[in-house]
């Protein structure tokens, strides 16, 4: 099964065009690193159609300053909503100024590791 998404920038992470100005677009395997960030950085509430999908940074990991087992369990869980992911493991470099960061790495079914998603 072969996923594209849409390019995002690194930093910036908004929009990138190709060389011929249109939208950019990534294929596997850096689709699903990239999507997987995206799900990562999806605070639960903020999308309106499924308030439930996300991360519960705001009412949990922010607020309460959880044990990093349980934040990286949640990660790991936002990674897995992708399709075609199908193990994550969540690597946190620092939890500082409420700000989370760190990477988590994915792999497809076959257990090949597909790349790295950072938060």
């Amino acid at each position: 099964m072969s996923q594209s998404t849409i390019l995002l920038d690194t930093i910036q992470w908004d929009l990138v065009v190709d060389l011929n100005g249109n939208i950019a677009v990534a294929a596997e395997p850096y689709s699903l690193a990239q999507d997987a960030a995206s799900a990562i950085r999806t605070f639960q509430g903020e999308v309106y159609y499924n308030t439930n999908y996300g991360v519960p940074y705001w009412s949990v990991i922010l607020a309460q300053n959880p044990p990093v087992s349980l934040v990286k369990t949640y990660i790991q869980d936002a990674a897995l909503t992708v399709p075609g992911v199908e193990q994550a493991q969540a690597f946190i470099q620092s939890i500082t100024n409420r700000t989370v960061t760190g990477q988590v790495q994915i792999a497809d079914n076959t257990g090949t590791v597909l790349g790295a998603a950072s938060f």
